[in-house]
């Protein structure tokens, strides 16, 4: 498909899911803008597909309607953890993630020995504005990261930043989601705290090299035999 279309496709699929994010969380177009620093206009431009947010952007909204970022990409459950917007200092978030999401754009497209000008031939983007993309001086919307990221041959996840407020708040709804994912005699296993030392071992051996499994299979087979 051409990129061009792609993102125009991508960016009218995104609207939509991020309008029923915000009417599932009953929060206004106003409430929704200030939330990342902007007006109620441009959120209401992405819902009607006309442009597009930022990855950065998109974890802020996420993170004000309550929902795991991943439910834009595809179906997630909702979590009913409380939002806490107001701690989080909007416009220096923003900044400080177009930076990080630059570097390894810049890191990947480099290590990978891609120039600029297959970038622009692989997904229209311009040298010029790869450029700005890398330095953190102009915002990545999210359907040309996503084609950056397939044509770079690596996963959107490589930009979350697992020490920000938002990246914690990111894997711990993550978390949530890989255990209700597990099966109900597990999860019932897991939830007792009799089970804590059970749980401590297992953890323990999966840190362990195989050598070292090994030996303790061997000892624990002497001890039997």
């Amino acid at each position: 498909m051409d990129p061009k279309v792609a993102v125009t496709l991508r960016t009218k699929k995104l609207g939509i899911l991020i309008k029923d994010a915000r009417l599932e969380s009953k929060k206004s177009l106003k409430e929704s803008g200030e939330a990342i620093g902007a007006s109620s206009s441009k959120i209401s431009s992405f819902e009607k597909g006309n442009k597009s947010p930022t990855l950065p952007e998109l974890e802020l909204l996420s993170y004000f309607f309550n929902v795991p970022i991943s439910r834009f990409w595809k179906d997630q459950i909702k979590s009913t953890d409380p939002t806490l917007i107001e701690d989080i200092h909007v416009e220096h978030t923003l900044t400080l993630r177009d930076r990080y999401i630059g570097k390894v754009l810049e890191d990947t497209r480099t290590n990978a020995k891609v120039s600029y000008k297959e970038i622009r031939e692989a997904t229209n983007i311009t040298p010029s504005k790869m450029k700005k993309y890398e330095q953190g001086e102009k915002s990545v919307p999210l359907p040309e990261l996503e084609i950056l990221c397939n044509f770079l041959n690596i996963d959107l996840s490589i930009f979350f930043d697992p020490d920000s407020q938002i990246g914690k708040w990111v894997i711990a709804h993550d978390n949530v989601e890989d255990f209700l994912k597990l099966p109900i005699d597990l999860q019932d296993f897991v939830s007792k705290p009799v089970n804590y030392p059970y749980l401590e071992i297992a953890q323990r051996l999966s840190e362990m090299s195989t050598d070292q499994l090994r030996a303790i299979a061997e000892g624990l087979l002497e001890i039997t035999i």
